[in-house]
């Protein structure tokens, strides 16, 4: 789910093309800004759930609108598997966010996995292949299955099963919409004290999401991260990008120009004459996110970085530490989307 730029993207036409293909991708939720925001509407809870088997002899819920709803897969491998919305959302939070954390929280990660599914099934996104999702994080979300999700945890195999199961099923059928539609769930792993505005990431403006407050800390492992590049680093990765910067004067003034969003992400910045986004330079640089500062000693950069992912939508470290504080499932994606509908299927 990490916003995924390319080298080439720091160039000014392909920048253009990038934005509107964003942007005819989100149109039909896009159209949805300029009026007023509606408050949550929290709809009856779900049935109660069904007791079944989870894989490796755990004890599982799994519930009748997980069970009863179908997703076709793409794997990684190009085959296309049919799987109950209970056994794809398991592999999903098995894969997305550590089995370890608080029990709201991995229910926050399943309604948001559960509506970003659905939402990609509705917009066709793999019609082509003859599927509704796929397994790859870079486009849809991140998916482990059974025995892949039993091997990384090891001995807590059953216990996270278990614990992963109830979280899909306690959460069953439960989606997330704006003006009628479903929204478009995105997450990412931790923010800098706030969550990033859509519009300063991907150009387009979504009336839910918005920036807003983060309460994870330096308990976030790597939450505080620094890159350092040489001069001739710098140059030749500016070289391989086609930038066209002027970088034949002294380092210390190659970087410029350095403004940020509302959130404290870079917004732009300026490196040898040549502006662009701070989307741009975490790609370029190879920095866990846009929340950084950039200080040159001598011959040398370090990129202080804060934060890990894109920034936009749920923080999944953010919703753990909502979760030990007591906040539930239902006011943790309230909080990180503004506006938004609980309910019950689509």
């Amino acid at each position: 789910m990490q916003n995924r730029e390319r080298w080439a993207g720091l160039r000014r036409p392909f920048l253009t093309g990038l934005a509107l293909g964003v942007f005819l991708l989100l149109l039909p939720l896009a159209a949805l800004g300029g009026g007023e925001e509606r408050p949550v509407e929290v709809l009856p809870a779900s049935p109660t759930p069904a007791v079944g088997s989870a894989p490796g002899g755990a004890p599982s819920v799994t519930g009748e609108l997980n069970d009863g709803k179908a997703l076709r897969v793409l794997q990684n491998d190009g085959t296309v598997v049919t799987m109950s919305m209970a056994d794809y959302l398991l592999g999903v939070v098995s894969a997305e966010m550590p089995a370890s954390f608080e029990p709201e929280a991995l229910k926050a990660q399943a309604v948001c996995a559960r509506t970003y599914a659905l939402w990609r099934a509705q917009a066709g996104s793999h019609a082509a292949e003859g599927a509704d999702v796929c397994a790859d994080s870079s486009c849809c979300q991140a998916y482990l299955s059974p025995g892949d999700a039993a091997a990384r945890w090891g001995a807590h195999a059953a216990e996270y099963t278990a614990k992963l199961s109830a979280a899909v099923a306690g959460t069953d059928g439960q989606v997330l919409t704006y003006g009628g539609s479903l929204i478009q769930a995105v997450f990412f792993s931790s923010a800098a004290g706030a969550t990033e505005d859509a519009a300063a990431v991907w150009g387009s403006t979504l009336p839910y999401l918005v920036s807003v407050d983060s309460p994870e800390g330096d308990e976030v492992p790597n939450y505080r991260s620094t890159v350092t590049l040489s001069a001739g680093e710098i140059k030749a990765l500016a070289e391989e990008a086609g930038l066209g910067c002027d970088l034949s004067g002294d380092p210390a003034g190659w970087f410029s120009g350095l403004t940020r969003t509302v959130s404290g992400r870079v917004a732009s910045l300026s490196l040898g004459g040549v502006s662009m986004t701070g989307g741009a330079a975490r790609s370029l640089f190879s920095l866990r996110s846009a929340a950084f500062d950039v200080a040159c000693d001598g011959g040398s950069f370090t990129f202080s970085v804060t934060g890990y992912g894109h920034g936009v939508g749920l923080s999944q470290y953010g919703a753990n530490a909502l979760a030990k504080d007591g906040a539930s499932w239902r006011e943790i994606v309230e909080h990180y989307y503004t506006g938004v509908t609980i309910q019950e299927g689509v």
